[in-house]
């Protein structure tokens, strides 16, 4: 009886975030799963959830990683949260669904841009990313006013020429788009009204302001360092782009769920993973089974063996762990003090209100996580925020960072690389060769076409439990 319970392979999962436990639910809720093998969780941190992280803050729920869900239409988090009843809640909680139908858009000054400026300017960042992203038809684009298609296909000319392959950015292409754009549109008339505002600075800022937009998609510090071919390749769920009113955490806590007690050890920060690349299976064999190839250390000075390890660490770990260093720009902004922050933000807003013809009845406002309470000042004009809460994902060595993008000089196949399971498959006799799998990667830099996503680590959380299932099954253990 002994030597059967000795034989029962060990699953160690790293990381109780979405990839890990999206793994470990499904590894355990496979039939026979625990005839087939030991299953255990390990996370350095002292909560489950990983970059998702639901606090509070000034009474309302609110999102510290992970916000959104990114097109309901083929999600498995959207899946989760409705079967689980997490898309409504009567606790307040920090809504951003959809989009305003009529958006006010204001320059620095308080000058209220016209919506025929901003909507031609939108327009272009638009039809440029969807060239970008293979979605562009130069035949719709030829009934247009402007050929839109031709004026990304000339600044993708100019790019390419003027850098090697794999060196295209988007950040350099979306410019050059500005650029032809410009030149299509010489004769234009200048606008007025403005106070020091010029028409090419106002359309410039507009464009500025969507390229901020999709640096906080992506991640990305400078869209001059995000790589142009792979956002052909990212893959983007339809339908409306929603988040869940009882938090992102009660996806992590579905998931979790269903797992004994017992399974999730926190506080267990892994130093070292020690496996065997070169040692053949038939030795170390004692009593009809063989010694575990894998073994883990921890800070606190214990270790474990185990079979099969599956990593889900951030990229930022793993860069660590060979000395690279992530986003500056981040960094930067968890160092800053929380009064910095807040006189920095309350006289950005207060500028852009200055001259705005809505501050007649001006009184000044103090906002605290989107909650404005009026307040009487007379000869107040200002925006005063009150309090400040910051993410630390820069810093916190647990994550290095928030999630992945594709860099120029890589590409899509280092995310597949990534995936790549230790010790390669190589052609080892069967007698030769190491223990397979021994470590398996997941989590969302893992993922070729959903990278930076919770979706996307969701899928490579099932991607690593199938892997290892279908060794099992097809070992016959």
């Amino acid at each position: 009886m002994s030597a059967m319970v000795a034989k029962k392979p060990r699953i160690v999962i790293i990381g109780a975030g979405m990839a890990g436990l999206t793994a470990a639910n499904k590894l355990y809720t496979s039939p026979g799963s625990e005839e087939l093998f030991k299953l255990c969780v390990v996370e350095g941190g002292t909560r489950i959830g990983g970059r998702i992280n639901t606090s509070e803050f000034c009474g309302d729920r609110i999102e510290m990683g992970a916000t959104w869900i990114h097109g309901i239409g083929g999600s498995p988090v959207h899946k989760i949260a409705q079967e689980i009843h997490s898309l409504e809640s009567e606790q307040p909680w920090e809504c951003m669904d959809g989009f305003l139908d009529d958006p006010l858009t204001v320059a620095e000054g308080g000058y209220e841009l016209k919506p025929s400026l901003v909507d031609s300017i939108s327009n272009l960042f638009g039809k440029l990313m969807e060239f970008a992203q293979g979605k562009l038809n130069e035949e719709c684009s030829s009934n247009e006013e402007v050929n839109y298609y031709k004026l990304a296909a000339k600044a993708f000319k100019i790019c390419a020429s003027n850098g090697g392959p794999g060196k295209l950015s988007l950040g350099s292409f979306l410019r050059q788009g500005l650029n032809a754009y410009w030149d299509s549109v010489k004769d234009q008339e200048e606008i007025k009204g403005y106070g020091s505002w010029s028409l090419k600075l106002l359309e410039e800022a507009i464009f500025a302001m969507h390229e901020n937009t999709q640096r906080t998609y992506t991640s990305a510090g400078d869209l001059l360092t995000l790589d142009y071919d792979a956002e052909s390749e990212y893959q983007l769920f339809p339908g409306e782009e929603i988040t869940i009113a009882k938090g992102y955490l009660s996806i992590i806590e579905s998931l979790a769920s269903v797992l004994p007690a017992g399974s999730i050890q926190l506080g267990r920060k892994v130093t070292k993973i020690e496996w065997q690349p070169n040692i053949p299976q038939s030795l170390g064999m004692e009593n009809g089974h063989g010694t575990r190839p894998v073994k883990l250390h921890f800070c606190d000075g214990s270790t474990m063996s185990a079979d099969h390890v599956i990593v889900t660490v951030s990229l930022g770990v793993l860069k660590a762990g060979i000395h690279e260093d992530s986003g500056k720009e981040a960094l930067e902004l968890e160092f800053l003090k929380d009064e910095e922050i807040i006189n920095g933000v309350s006289a950005t807003i207060s500028s852009l209100l200055s001259n705005s013809r809505h501050q007649e009845n001006s009184k000044s406002k103090e906002f605290c996580n989107g909650n404005l309470n009026s307040v009487e000042i007379p000869e107040g004009k200002e925006i005063n925020f009150t309090k400040v809460l910051k993410s630390r994902w820069g810093t916190d060595p647990l994550f290095l960072g928030s999630y992945s993008y594709v860099a120029v000089g890589s590409s899509s196949d280092d995310l597949d690389n990534l995936a790549e399971p230790l010790p390669q498959n190589t052609s080892y006799g069967s007698n030769a060769s190491p223990p397979l799998l021994q470590i398996l990667f997941a989590g969302e830099a893992t993922h070729r076409t959903h990278y930076s996503t919770t979706h996307g680590a969701y899928f490579s959380g099932l991607r690593e439990a199938n892997r290892l299932l279908q060794y099992y099954h097809s070992t016959g253990v």
